[in-house]
């Protein structure tokens, strides 16, 4: 029995040894270094590696947004910003309560990771569904992953670290939690999951579409010189913005003329996609998720009560 789990445990091992997220940090402004994930859904080939993070070295120590999605990602993360400098870490901004940016927190325990409260409420809430379903995608990548809670309750304000100069935002379109940072000593907007740029944008705790579009025109009012979408490349013009704006446009349309037609969710959720939107990626599998997340809202506000025509 001995020699068959020896087997068992040399067999695991290369493939164990396979999981290298292999990041590389790319200088992207002053002191401001990205790690930028691909726009694919979560997928055993990039162990969940879909997302953009960051970290910029000040003069105080070294401030990252948002973890990744795997103990195994942090940990990563923490090794590349050792390649780029000695400094410590000395502080974690979480944008939001997803998985795929806050379950790196076990890599960064020992500095204080920054959170909006109601980002708190929700990844206890919600963490531990969300990290065993990302188990079942991405399989061995999340090994000896755990949901770590934010110890750090964050508020709308000015954070400073150093020369940066950091405007926290406290907005709501995307969870209902959403942390945006401006670091105004660089111009570099990190918007989280605000923004998705050549993504299709996902909806699951949003608490409504037109709350979203308000959001973006705050941060687009921003001083920014450069967004750094939660998903995509990093841009140096309004194009994030104008893309978000007319999906959500046409996604909200799509929904209310579907309810106002009683169409049933299973054909909306077959609808064209426009040809202007042929290039973001996950485009239908998206709408998918967004009919079945919102349509029944969309449904229920065509609903007149029974009882309103006497």
């Amino acid at each position: 029995m001995r020699w068959i789990l020896l087997l068992c445990l040399s067999l695991s091992l290369p493939a164990l040894a396979d999981l290298d997220y292999a990041l590389k940090p790319r200088l992207i402004a002053e002191d401001t270094w990205l790690l930028e994930g691909s726009t694919d859904n979560f997928a055993k080939s990039n162990g969940g590696n879909i997302v953009n993070t960051a970290f910029i070295v000040t003069d105080a120590g070294v401030v990252v947004i948002d973890t990744g999605p795997s103990r195994r990602y942090g940990e990563a993360m923490r090794q590349a910003i050792a390649q780029v400098t000695a400094k410590p870490v000395i502080q974690v901004l979480l944008t939001h309560h997803h998985p795929d940016h806050a379950l790196g927190n076990q890599a960064f325990k020992d500095v204080p990771i920054g959170a909006l409260a109601d980002t708190t409420r929700l990844l206890h809430e919600q963490g531990d569904g969300m990290a065993e379903n990302l188990y079942r995608m991405v399989g061995d990548w999340m090994r000896g992953t755990e949901v770590v809670l934010p110890t750090q309750v964050l508020e709308p304000g000015v954070m400073h670290f150093g020369r940066h100069d950091l405007r926290l935002l406290a907005l709501t379109g995307h969870t209902g939690a959403d942390l945006a940072i401006l670091d105004q000593s660089t111009g570099v907007l990190f918007a989280g999951d605000l923004v998705f740029y050549q993504r299709a944008l996902t909806t699951p705790n949003s608490p409504g579409l037109a709350v979203w579009q308000a959001d973006l025109d705050t941060l687009q009012a921003l001083p920014w010189t450069l967004i750094v979408p939660g998903h995509g490349p990093v841009a140096s013009d309004a194009q994030p913005f104008e893309q978000m704006r007319d999906y959500l446009g046409w996604l909200d349309q799509l929904l209310r003329d579907g309810a106002a037609h009683g169409t049933d969710m299973a054909e909306m959720i077959r609808s064209p996609i426009p040809e202007r939107f042929a290039t973001i990626n996950l485009s239908r599998y998206e709408l998918i998720r967004s009919v079945s997340h919102l349509y029944p809202r969309y449904e229920r506000e065509q609903m007149q009560r029974v009882d309103s025509t006497r």
